[in-house]
């Protein structure tokens, strides 16, 4: 008598949606998220390290406070920019001038408040992964801020966001904001080779 034996494969996961990960690393305010920024430079022998937090007080606000190696405040409202440093006049200026400030509005602003429809007006968004392990693109739609940004693009897994790496356009460097637990991470790692591996995810916690 003869036998056949079935080899049941674990069934593949299936792949990650764009609306899937918004719904999921929303945060309702007030929040606050810590975060490390690395900007690469040629004219640098290491990247720039800045550590700090992001804060949305509400909706219609958001925070980014710098702590080292400097202090400064900058704060998005109303169409408006406000930044702060210690000795100096608090400087305001509209956002219409300058467009990289706008787009962080309308991304990380609207990353942390869930406002899927302001993301999918200003940008084109293009998911990859799986819900475990995954990636964001978003392309600007706008001309003025496509000619200075050719896209931003997440990292996570789960539900946790833990890495923009916002490409500018051109042949600039990009620069890595690591959040959550990838920005406590990052106090441990001493070169930008170990940094870049930690933003896009070749390592695990």
């Amino acid at each position: 008598m003869l036998f056949s034996t079935a080899i049941c494969a674990a069934p593949a996961e299936p792949s990650v949606e764009a609306d899937w990960i918004l719904t999921k690393i929303a945060r309702p305010v007030p929040a606050q998220t810590p975060f490390v920024e690395v900007r690469g430079s040629k004219l640098l022998k290491a990247p720039l390290r800045l550590t700090g937090q992001y804060r949305r007080p509400d909706n219609d606000t958001l925070v980014r406070e710098v702590r080292t190696p400097y202090a400064e405040t900058t704060t998005l409202r109303a169409g408006e920019a406000t930044i702060e440093r210690a000795g100096q006049s608090p400087r305001k200026f509209s956002l219409s001038r300058v467009p990289e400030l706008a787009g962080l509005q309308n991304s990380f602003g609207a990353l942390l408040g869930g406002d899927h429809a302001s993301l999918h007006a200003h940008y084109t968004l293009k998911a990859d992964g799986t819900r475990q392990r995954w990636t964001l693109t978003m392309t600007p739609k706008d001309a003025a801020l496509a000619s200075k940004l050719q896209a931003i693009v997440l990292y996570g897994r789960g539900s946790e966001l833990r890495c923009i790496r916002t490409q500018p356009a051109g042949n600039a460097d990009a620069q890595r904001t690591l959040l959550a637990g990838a920005a406590q991470d990052a106090a441990k790692a001493t070169d930008a080779a170990a940094l870049v591996a930690l933003c896009e995810g070749a390592t695990t916690r």
